[in-house]
């Protein structure tokens, strides 16, 4: 009894043993079946973007999707109302391209978490305007006058340089786009800057003499570049420095799908879009 038992569980380890190949050969087979069916993929016909809400998602998905049908592709876009998803998801491979940034941010992106990102085309921007409130002119400005500015380093330094431009302060020699209050060397009205989160500026304008808000919180708040004091220029350090960009992992900007949604996105009807749409809120720089 004891041999028929020892040779039964020998018979039983080997007939596990012969299964756990067969398994595996099997997933082998599986594995290289999915790798056949991603290459092949790598041929389709729809483009993935993440995108936040406002603008960028509306231009894709009512001016870029259209002109992209009548090239054969389908344009899925995916919305994020966050600034590092994006570009994780980007990174991942788990969507072609995002469109949320402007340049300035990318850069600083992949220096701090070691991504791969491009930008591939410069689509617009999103002028800052400086908006009145408890004040209805620049020239009404009074000595000590509140004004609201984004406490984040970033849309500071715009905020400052718009103020800079309106002829209210002077900043110190080559501040940049990386000035701070501190680099303000003549203050003539004596501007207190009352610092908040950008996105709170717009919430506080009755409360402050003036505002700088940023173009991507003035849409959804009603705010109109035709109402403002103020607006950063096209031409402006800013305008080249916070240009919104179509982005993708490195490697992959010579792609036929990345190549045909460059093409849309930087197309005619997309910049009568924006102009139309937006009415000098969202500014094409292409």
């Amino acid at each position: 009894m004891a041999i028929n038992f020892k040779k039964k569980k020998a018979a039983l380890v080997a007939t596990l043993a012969l299964g756990a190949v067969l398994a595996f050969g099997l997933a082998g087979c599986g594995a290289q079946g999915a790798s056949s069916d991603k290459t092949a993929s790598s041929d389709d016909k729809t483009i993935t973007v993440a995108a936040t809400p406002s603008p960028h998602a509306e231009i894709l998905n009512d001016a870029v999707k259209p002109l992209l049908e009548k090239e054969g592709y389908t344009l899925e876009v995916k919305e994020f109302t966050d600034y590092v998803q994006p570009n994780t998801v980007t990174e991942e491979g788990e969507v072609d391209a995002n469109y949320f940034q402007h340049i300035t941010y990318l850069n600083n992106f992949n220096e701090e978490k070691g991504t791969h990102l491009v930008s591939v085309a410069d689509v617009h921007y999103e002028p800052f305007g400086l908006y009145p409130g408890k004040t209805k002119s620049l020239d009404a400005l009074a000595d000590g006058a509140t004004v609201a500015v984004p406490n984040d380093a970033t849309n500071e330094a715009r905020a400052l340089l718009l103020l800079q431009d309106a002829g209210l302060i002077t900043l110190k020699d080559g501040a940049g786009i990386n000035a701070t209050k501190n680099d303000i060397v003549s203050n003539p009205k004596n501007l207190q800057l009352k610092e908040v989160e950008a996105a709170t500026v717009p919430n506080i304008v009755a409360d402050v003499d003036i505002a700088c808000i940023n173009g991507n919180y003035a849409i959804p708040a009603g705010f109109k570049t035709t109402d403002a004091l103020a607006t950063e220029s096209a031409t402006s350090l800013a305008a080249e420095a916070y240009a919104n960009v179509l982005v993708v992992k490195d490697g992959n900007q010579d792609s036929d799908k990345i190549k045909a949604l460059v093409k849309a996105l930087t197309s005619d009807e997309v910049r009568t879009y924006i102009n139309d749409t937006y009415a000098g809120a969202v500014v094409p720089v292409f």
